[in-house]
């Protein structure tokens, strides 16, 4: 093959290779992070619940610790055991973040 040939698909692998890194690193940190707040969102509702004795907020924080993500709120009512977690993971491209709600079943009425 020629130089000018081998450059040619060199640079069409690179051209199609960024966009499907890119897509692939920030549905890694989408995924971490919705993860992260689920789990978080759960354990704060249980605690708020009486279930584990724990603070609600800092549980939050563990599990957000251990999903290498960060914490941006942590909203807990005691007296219903609901709890509203966001996180943010940040990638290369830019922060990702994810949302959850969790509560008793009575809180849902």
């Amino acid at each position: 093959m020629s130089a000018p040939g081998l450059l040619a698909v060199a640079a069409v692998c690179i051209a199609l290779g960024v966009p499907v890194l890119t897509a692939g690193v920030a549905a890694d940190a989408s995924l971490r992070a919705a993860g992260a707040a689920d789990a978080a969102a759960l354990a704060a509702a249980d605690a708020a619940s009486g279930w584990i004795d724990a603070d609600s907020c800092e549980l939050v924080a563990q599990i957000a610790a251990a999903a290498s993500v960060e914490v941006v709120s942590c909203d807990v009512e005691v007296a219903s055991g609901e709890a509203r977690v966001v996180v943010r993971a940040q990638t290369i491209f830019g922060p990702v973040t994810a949302r959850a709600h969790a509560a008793p079943q009575t809180a849902w009425g």
